[in-house]
């Protein structure tokens, strides 16, 4: 019975879609998260009669007959839609308003990206993530700075004791990608290019189409519960019928088998 096949695709479809809500509900306080949704294909179809087939009386069949075979998981896609701003006054906290990525550089000499701007400084006075991965470009603030600010534009800058001016300490840029989507996440908020991200294209902040950075900053989580609530009723209830479709054509066999008594 083809039935129970098909409707057991329905379900791992179903079962796909909620672990996509439940990480995203997972992570709706994580700075900078990205929710992500599931997208699916219909199965092959089995054609029992071809659409334009003749019929014994000299017509053509004007349909045909195919019967599908299911569904499957087609992707995971990423959302890149913005979260709201949350305002910390940390000035080692910055937010992307607008498209890009901070750069970041792992040990072995890897570039990552991240648009989780919850920066900190290391014990050599490196701007790094919480994690200790220096920004790209780095800056480095001298042990006896005050008053770090980073402009707009990602002109970094401290006040230095004695001196009536800031000092300029670096610049920050940004990378964007023509797909986002592409990017394979790693966890801890990065991301890494692929073939399907394409390559990486840098500038400064808030020049060219580049966002700016607003200090003192987070951009927060861009779940929607309520939407992700709808979501999962909406998958538990395709499951469930799914499971109905299974359970009545277990039924069905056992009518056909009841005959045969």
């Amino acid at each position: 019975m083809r039935a129970l096949f098909t409707a057991a695709t329905g379900m791992n479809a179903q079962q796909a879609r909620m672990d996509s809500i439940a990480n995203n509900l997972a992570n709706v306080n994580t700075t900078g998260f990205k929710r992500s949704h599931a997208e699916f294909q219909d199965l092959f179809y089995e054609t029992l009669a071809a659409a334009g087939a003749p019929t014994g009386d000299g017509t053509a069949l004007p349909t045909g007959v195919q019967i599908g075979h299911g569904v499957k998981l087609a992707s995971i896609v990423r959302n890149f839609a913005q979260g709201e701003r949350v305002r910390t006054d940390r000035p080692l906290d910055l937010a992307i308003e607008g498209d890009g990525f901070l750069q970041v550089q792992k040990p072995g000499g890897e570039t990552l990206y991240t648009v989780a701007g919850a920066l900190q400084l290391d014990r050599d006075g490196n701007i790094v993530t919480p994690e200790g991965y220096p920004l790209l470009p780095a800056v480095t603030s001298p042990p006896d700075a005050q008053d770090l600010t980073s402009a707009r534009d990602g002109t970094v800058s401290v006040t230095l004791p004695g001196a009536s001016t800031s000092t300029t300490l670096g610049q920050l840029q940004l990378a964007r990608f023509m797909n986002p989507s592409g990017l394979k996440a790693l966890g801890s908020n990065l991301y890494a290019p692929t073939e399907a991200s394409g390559d990486p294209e840098t500038g400064i902040p808030d020049q060219d189409g580049f966002g700016g950075i607003a200090q003192g900053f987070l951009e927060s989580s861009n779940v929607n519960i309520a939407e992700e609530l709808v979501k999962m009723i909406l998958a538990q209830r395709g499951f469930e019928m799914n499971s109905r479709v299974i359970k009545a054509g277990d039924e069905m066999m056992q009518t056909v088998g009841a005959l045969s008594r």
